[in-house]
């Protein structure tokens, strides 16, 4: 993970590594774990816990600016790294949503907060769609936060598929099919290609009206813009 950042070969590095938003877990790595072991050297993890923090050093980012990601930090040099303000920081730098991995380490009293950003999305396409014109559908995913040059979630895809499924089932096509597929591209970009299935729209079989005493059925068909063998949209 930080081996690359040790010069003392004696030292542990302590690293959290998000699993979610509520739970982290914590490694001891060392380039020389069997001497350590050999030696009955110890060193508490608790130790480079309470470090105060000398210098901080943000790792991974490609497209983030780091004073983004400084500006979210609860820690500042002369702080100690205390578990909660681990807990926190990974807190706050995970949920600006611009990250798919946050790992905390220290190198040597430096505070290095290595990330993996996610993906931005290159290019939207859609194809099979001729009741709903294209740029009516992007709008509708923008809504959703998908479009070109945002972040990628994946679970941005479900919250895709059900907007498109709105505006399908809005024209009375409940059997649309949608497949997506999500293809990496270099410098940490997708493209995602929409697959629309259309289906056919509903049509009214009949209209049963219960309850009315003082009009006809006929009386109140003859008001509804629903007509039966009618389309429903």
């Amino acid at each position: 993970m930080f081996d690359t950042h040790i010069r003392n070969p004696f030292r542990l590095l302590l690293s959290y590594c998000w699993r979610s938003p509520t739970k982290y877990c914590i490694r001891l790595t060392t380039n020389i774990a069997a001497l350590l072991l050999a030696l009955c050297v110890v060193m508490p993890a608790a130790a480079q816990r309470d470090a105060v923090i000398k210098d901080i050093r943000i790792e991974g980012l490609q497209r983030v600016a780091a004073e983004s990601v400084f500006a979210v930090l609860p820690l500042d040099v002369g702080d100690r790294l205390t578990e909660s303000a681990v807990a926190n920081t990974v807190r706050a730098v995970f949920g600006t949503g611009n990250f798919q991995n946050v790992e905390l380490g220290i190198d040597q009293g430096v505070l290095v907060v290595l990330v993996e950003e996610r993906p931005s999305i290159s290019a939207i396409s859609i194809e099979g769609n001729k009741a709903i014109q294209t740029e009516s559908l992007l709008d509708g995913l923008r809504n959703q936060g998908m479009a070109e040059g945002r972040v990628f979630q994946r679970a941005t895809l479900e919250g895709m598929r059900k907007e498109l499924a709105r505006q399908y089932g809005a024209q009375g096509r409940y059997d649309a099919q949608v497949t997506t597929d999500v293809i990496a591209e270099p410098r940490n970009r997708v493209a995602v290609d929409i697959v629309i299935d259309e289906g056919k729209p509903a049509k009214i079989k009949k209209i049963n009206i219960v309850g009315n005493k003082h009009y006809s059925d006929e009386q109140l068909l003859e008001l509804m813009e629903l007509k039966d063998r009618g389309f429903f949209y």
